[in-house]
């Protein structure tokens, strides 16, 4: 047996391909499904309206230059 990607035969390359297809096939539904199922994360656009404007004049913060 050999346990060598490169000295494979056409078979074992194509049964690789086949399981790859399938696994990230299989993801992709899972995902999708998971995703449409639920929607009560869905986004809403919230409106923030601007307050009285505010003048900062000294803060406690150093200021190091």
């Amino acid at each position: 047996m050999n346990h060598s990607i490169y000295s494979a035969d056409r078979s074992t390359h194509l049964k690789i391909v086949v399981v790859a297809l399938v696994a990230g096939i299989a993801v992709a539904g899972f995902g999708i499904s998971a995703r449409t199922s639920d929607d009560s994360y869905t986004q809403t656009a919230r409106v923030i309206k601007a307050g009285k404007p505010v003048a900062i004049t000294s803060s406690g913060a150093s200021v190091v230059r």
